[in-house]
């Protein structure tokens, strides 16, 4: 599944590039989404992300596009492979950041579940 972000003034660190913080709180979130729209009813928390290193930066104005592609599934867990790319000031192709990231699905007071 596809999503897109731009890059805002406000999402800037101080040396002129995006703040990784926030990229990594849109993959989150992106590939949170994914794994409700494919598992629905069930209730996803994060378990970990995977391999994070910051090897290009990203400028102001850019639109992201993050691909969320399932990597595994398990029985209480699921895995997904994010890439993120640059639609506008990046090197058409060139994956700007890449991580695997792992959502286990709960039940209310939070032991896992089986995913349905």
């Amino acid at each position: 599944m596809n999503h897109r972000k731009l890059v805002h003034p406000e999402f800037m660190n101080d040396q002129g590039s995006l703040f990784g913080g926030y990229l990594l709180k849109w993959i989150d979130e992106f590939a949170y989404i994914t794994a409700c729209i494919d598992y629905p009813n069930n209730r996803f928390v994060t378990i970990a992300l995977d391999d994070v290193e910051f090897r290009y930066p990203i400028a102001l104005g850019e639109i992201l596009r993050f691909e969320v592609d399932e990597k595994r599934k398990g029985n209480t867990s699921v895995e997904y492979q994010v890439k993120v790319f640059g639609e506008k000031e990046a090197d058409a192709g060139t994956s700007l950041f890449e991580t695997s990231i792992t959502f286990v699905n709960v039940q209310k007071d939070g032991t896992k579940a089986p995913i349905q």
